[in-house]
């Protein structure tokens, strides 16, 4: 759990107020993980859960995983 909350530190929150998503948040050091929501709430936790598919995937495919801080994956 650490280096999940380490990267959910990292990340960077943006507010749409014209949009239907009020939300938008990404981890830029891991690449390709964001998330969208109607609250910042609802944005934080959807952020979370790509972040965990994203992680599952990578080690799946034995993908390298970024360091965080001082938290490693593995």
């Amino acid at each position: 759990m650490d280096y999940l909350n380490a990267a959910l530190e990292m990340a960077k929150y943006e507010l749409m107020p014209n949009e239907r998503e009020k939300s938008y948040a990404e981890i830029p050091v891991c690449r390709g993980v964001w998330a969208t929501g109607k609250t910042l709430e609802e944005c934080r936790k959807n952020l979370m859960s790509t972040l965990e598919g994203w992680l599952i995937v990578r080690l799946q495919r034995k993908l390298p995983i970024p360091k965080i801080k001082n938290y490693s994956f593995i």
